[in-house]
């Protein structure tokens, strides 16, 4: 059996580098979910991470179990799981959507001042869902190599 599981999680700010974490998590996500047919999108804004996994039932639980004990999420919480019979985020081992307006005016027209996906319901989660499937794919600026010449070391 497919299902759809939504959760979202704090970030761990003891942790130094944000721009890390969430190249970790997308490489770590889009490998592994190739290797298993697993699908779904991640939001992060706002020290709150947002995802949503499409897949084979054990696998995608067993997923969720790790990704509750993973140093990078605090205050997981779990929204819902549906058994469905197509997926909607095919397109993408792990779609990443950054901030954006949309997502922003979505979350000021529930009442929001910032990005809270803990004040998602049901209804509010199936139409969070379609914002983020309309999004576009963001990016993440690659890891900059720092040479010589920028490490702060004066020649002279």
């Amino acid at each position: 059996m497919n299902i759809r599981l939504c959760y979202a999680s704090n970030r761990n700010e003891n942790r130094d580098d944000l721009l890390q974490d969430l190249r970790d998590i997308l490489t770590e996500a889009r490998d592994f979910n190739t290797r298993h047919c697993i699908y779904g999108v991640l939001y992060y804004a706002d020290n709150a991470f947002f995802q949503c996994l499409e897949g084979e039932q054990h696998i995608v639980e067993h997923l969720f179990e790790k990704i509750k004990t993973d140093a990078r999420h605090l205050d997981v919480k779990h929204f819902s799981t549906h058994y469905i019979e197509d997926y909607t985020f095919k397109r993408w081992s792990m779609k990443y959507v950054q901030r954006n307006t949309n997502i922003e005016s979505f979350f000021l027209s529930l009442g929001e001042a910032h990005f809270n996906p803990l004040c998602l319901d049901e209804p509010r989660l199936k139409a969070f869902l379609e914002a983020l499937l309309l999004a576009e794919q963001s990016t993440l600026p690659l890891a900059r190599k720092v040479g010589m010449v920028n490490r702060g070391v004066n020649p002279f």
